[in-house]
């Protein structure tokens, strides 16, 4: 019926990220206030869906990539897409609990698959240096999430299945878009093992940035789902939340580039100290926010941190790894930021139930501390030992 192609197309490969990323959106900031405010769950309650929501990603995440790899990758992107389509549409026709939670985790791991297949096509574009290809990846992606925080501000007042069905509508693009466009034919390479002496890994550290790494995105989804409920309960409308991301995407969209530029004269490891403890700090803002110009300002320093220190962990990473097992580290990262993600809705509602947000946000805040601590003593201590 279609002619299958050389390669998949760029401009196929953003809409997929984009569309993705903008229904995945649409569902975090939504689960904590729906659950809370509507279905009259608690916080833990919630987290613990997100939980399993993350832990189901995670899971699609491995699925896809095997199915990639030893499967159909054009069909791996079907399976995955109508894995998170279908219980999108369920969900405009039954939303209450625990329906709501059921299809959650269905629609984690089909996020989780199309994720994995849709970076492992970008990896088999030829025609565009690989380079450029994960830039246009990441700028689609944050685009996405402008685009479905937004929507989700805008739809959430006029009901709950309204976010749904265009959520689902999403899927149903991203499906007619792997249909006639990712028809393409992937040449499975087998790569041999380097053999001889190889640099070691620097393990210790490596652990350490991964801990990190945790730390920081279990903060992260903080904004993702509790923060909706705090910013509600202090009387600022949820569609004034979901600004905040659209805000957070515009300044990475148009400022990551002028911040790469600005900081190729830095050290790696300096850049994502700095950035790091910037992105750190803006928690403890977060503590003595009551007004909306104050989360305003706490988002606006927590992406300048996000958008100086994040990027260039994976690449630090890298440089650490052992010339052999460089794979297997990025894999590393790449749990440390899922199970971040997934604990981090559930150890919010658990510390806000029987604490404060206040106490939840100096929390944190020290848990980021120590583990940036340790990271740079362990870094000092290795620069130490090589020089010698």
């Amino acid at each position: 019926m279609w002619k299958t192609k050389r390669e998949v197309s760029m401009p196929g490969i953003v809409a997929a990220t984009l569309l993705l990323n903008a229904a995945a959106a649409c569902m975090w900031p939504l689960t904590t206030v729906y659950m809370h405010d509507q279905l009259h769950q608690t916080l833990t309650l919630a987290g613990i869906a997100l939980l399993g929501m993350s832990l189901c990603m995670i899971l699609g995440n491995w699925l896809g990539g095997w199915l990639f790899d030893n499967w159909s990758p054009f069909l791996s992107g079907i399976v995955g897409t109508l894995c998170s389509f279908v219980p999108m549409t369920l969900l405009i026709f039954f939303h209450g609990w625990p329906v709501f939670g059921i299809m959650l985790l269905f629609i984690g791991l089909g996020d989780g698959i199309v994720m994995t297949v849709v970076n492992s096509f970008a990896a088999t574009v030829k025609s565009v240096e690989s380079r450029k290809v994960f830039n246009y990846l990441y700028i689609g992606m944050n685009l996405g999430v402008v685009i479905g925080t937004l929507m989700v501000g805008v739809l959430m007042k006029h009901g709950v299945t309204l976010v749904f069905g265009v959520a689902a509508l999403s899927y149903l693009a991203l499906l007619l878009i792997f249909i006639f466009d990712f028809r393409a034919k992937i040449e499975k390479k087998t790569y041999a093992h380097a053999k001889g002496p190889n640099k070691p890994a620097q393990l210790n550290l490596i652990w350490l940035i991964s801990a990190l790494v945790f730390a920081l995105y279990m903060s992260y989804s903080l904004w993702e789902s509790v923060i909706s409920v705090h910013m509600t309960g202090l009387g600022i409308s949820f569609e004034k939340y979901s600004l905040l991301w659209t805000l957070n995407g515009l300044m990475i969209v148009f400022g990551q580039p002028i911040v790469n530029r600005l900081a190729a004269d830095f050290k790696l490891s300096s850049q994502i100290w700095v950035g790091t403890l910037v992105f750190i700090l803006s928690f403890l803002l977060l503590v003595f926010a009551k007004s909306y110009a104050m989360f305003v300002i706490t988002m606006v320093i927590l992406t300048l941190g996000e958008m100086t220190g994040f990027p260039g962990i994976p690449a630090w990473i890298d440089g650490l790894a052992g010339d052999n097992d460089k794979g297997k580290f990025q894999g590393i990262y790449n749990m440390a930021i899922s199970f971040g993600r997934a604990v981090g809705p559930l150890y919010g509602g658990m510390i806000i139930e029987y604490g404060s947000y206040q106490s939840l946000f100096w929390s944190v805040t020290a848990l980021m501390l120590v583990a940036l601590g340790a990271v740079l003593l362990c870094n000092r201590r290795n620069q130490a030992k090589l020089s010698k």
